[in-house]
């Protein structure tokens, strides 16, 4: 069962490909996007990295942490990170606790055991701000961008 708009987001600990050691509730003060892709290493799967890449002086500028996740091992995470040029975390989740939490298990093609392309933002105090069930890792950051100007414009008045 997926988490709905305006609920905590469930809080995990992993291990990214490069070693660093995220706890999603360590992270609240900041927005969080968290992406959930397929299969490493596909096209894509990279071009969607890719365009996060490229996105996040933005996202930094708007104080937005960017996680990828997946069910894929630490190496083949970490020659995507190679390939894609990426600076970000990249969150190996081989046992699916992760995606199981957030929901995310059954993508391509309706495949079982792995994760499908969706993406939540996480606003600063822990919930999900919005959950988008359907990307398209083609130009995934566009809605995204939307949503957060409405949300900090809305956060800035209050």
């Amino acid at each position: 069962m997926q988490p709905k708009v305006g609920e905590l987001a469930p809080d995990f600990s992993a291990i990214s490909d490069n070693g660093q050691h995220i706890t999603l509730s360590e992270l609240r003060g900041s927005w969080v996007v968290l992406y959930f892709y397929v299969r490493a290493g596909t096209n894509g799967c990279s071009t969607e990295a890719g365009r996060f890449e490229q996105a996040l002086p933005e996202f930094t500028n708007k104080n937005v942490k960017v996680l990828g996740i997946s069910t894929d091992t630490e190496a083949s995470q970490a020659k995507m990170r190679e390939k894609c040029s990426l600076s970000f975390p990249m969150i190996p989740d081989g046992d699916k606790k992760i995606c199981k939490a957030y929901g995310t298990i059954g993508g391509l093609m309706g495949l079982l055991g792995v994760a499908s392309f969706q993406t939540f933002l996480i606003d600063p105090q822990g919930k999900i701000a919005m959950h988008w069930p359907k990307v398209n890792p083609f130009d995934p950051t566009k809605a995204i961008f939307e949503a957060l100007d409405q949300l900090q414009r809305l956060e800035k008045t209050v």
